[in-house]
């Protein structure tokens, strides 16, 4: 006889999977973060395309993009806001973390993410645009430049509903806000204090036609692959710049020590730093920086007189400096920014051209000194180091290698005597006068 099960049993068990479902499907959510730390350069593009990339393939709920830059290229700037508008995944900018700043560039970019969020003590700002010359920081004056960042600014915070009017003044009048006044004028959506926080936040938003289920989500941090991460290090402005100096070196050296492999070196080293740099090169920066290669095989050719290496020295620092991709719109960051990465290529520039020009003249006064093999040391001094009789042959100290000659005079140990011919490895000598 069968029992008769009670109905209450699949309502139980209905409401037991009701229950448990949301859990499954929550442990399931997943947010990929991109961390954008320092310059915005030739490759991070890139990276933000691959990562996009990566975040739609693998059914991400967001890619979060922490900022945390000085700004860097407008060229790479844009084509990451274009990158960012055409992708179906909804990008989440964060300054992150506290204490870090997202100046020019690196504004541009959080006014162009469909979710932005700063958190706690953190800075945005700083986008007038700016050169670095030999007369100081310049502002740049061009009305078309200035009004196309301003439209391109005002455009993105109107395209997210956020204050126009701080967006042009980010670049009209320098403007910084910390996370509190960005979040009050209208220019973020959340302060946040850690990306789990602001997963928290944003949790159940509609971005893109996408509601956001990000709370709880498990977080997965992008890693480039080993092209882009080999790219990441020589796009550095600094490592790009010091690659080039350094092959510039390498085959100075090269070409006064042909075979020693320096110039096969340089030519690796020049061309990693110009691939790090995009070939966006100063041609200015070049010139120079051939001049001092010229300056300085001139000098190998009339050493000495010092001033074809001095010049060529002085051209190789100036060259440096011009190399440094810091005029504006190659390079999008505040003024003392700029200025600080100048002294940080300039001076490693300065100490290994000096260290060269040491070993260079080291170098050639060797190769100058008067040789002691195969050179007539006929009118120098030797010392008898054996008793030698008028005509015999014995040993003398000559520049302190040991010769064997013949005297013309009785010779004790210690004698001081004087070199009056050579004849293959015989030296003839005879006693000093007195």
């Amino acid at each position: 006889m069968l029992k008769r099960t009670s109905p209450l049993i699949p309502f139980l068990f209905l409401a037991l999977v009701l229950l448990l479902s949301p859990a499954c499907a929550s442990a399931e959510d997943k947010v990929l973060v991109l961390e954008l730390d320092d310059a915005i350069t030739p490759v991070s593009d890139d990276i933000v395309v691959d990562a996009l990339l990566i975040a739609q393939q693998e059914e991400y709920e967001a890619l979060v993009i922490t900022l945390n830059t000085p700004g860097g290229g407008v060229d790479e700037t844009l084509r990451i806001i274009e990158a960012i508008d055409q992708s179906e995944v909804p990008v989440i900018g964060y300054v992150y973390p506290g204490g870090t700043k997202a100046w020019s560039a690196g504004t541009l970019i959080l006014l162009g993410t469909d979710v932005a969020a700063m958190a706690p003590f953190t800075v945005i700002g700083s986008a007038q645009p700016v050169t670095v010359s030999t007369g100081g920081v310049e502002p740049v004056e061009d009305d078309k430049i200035v009004n196309a960042l301003v439209a391109l600014a005002k455009e993105k915070a109107n395209q997210h509903g956020r204050n126009e009017t701080a967006a042009e003044k980010f670049i009209t009048e320098n403007l910084n806000l910390n996370a509190e006044e960005a979040l009050e004028a209208g220019v973020i959506e959340y302060v946040a204090t850690d990306v789990e926080d602001l997963l928290e936040q944003v949790d159940g938003q509609t971005i893109k036609d996408r509601e956001l289920s990000t709370s709880g989500a498990t977080i997965d941090t992008y890693a480039p692959n080993l092209r882009l991460s080999f790219m990441d290090i020589i796009s550095d402005p600094i490592i790009s710049s010091l690659l080039i100096m350094l092959g510039i070196y390498g085959i100075v050296i090269g070409i006064s020590n042909p075979g020693a492999g320096a110039e096969i070196f340089g030519v690796v080293s020049i061309s990693l730093g110009l691939v790090g740099m995009g070939f966006d090169v100063n041609i200015a920066a070049i010139f120079l920086i051939l001049l001092g290669v010229v300056l300085f095989v001139l000098e190998l050719q009339a050493p000495g007189v010092g001033i074809f290496g001095i010049a060529g020295f002085v051209c190789l620092i100036v060259g440096s400096i011009f190399l440094v991709p810091m005029d504006f719109p190659r390079w999008y960051t505040p003024a003392d920014v700029q200025q600080t990465m100048i002294i940080a290529i300039v001076t490693p520039t300065i100490v290994m051209g000096l260290l060269f020009v040491f070993v260079f003249y080291k170098v050639l006064e060797v190769r100058h000194r008067k040789p002691v093999i195969g050179e007539e040391p006929t009118g120098d001094l030797a010392e008898a180091i054996d008793k030698i009789d008028a005509g015999s042959e014995g040993f003398v100290r000559y520049r302190g290698e040991y010769w064997k000659a013949r005297s013309e005079d009785d010779l004790e140990e210690g004698d001081s005597v004087l070199i009056t011919d050579k004849k293959g490895p015989l030296l003839f000598v005879k006693k000093e006068e007195e």
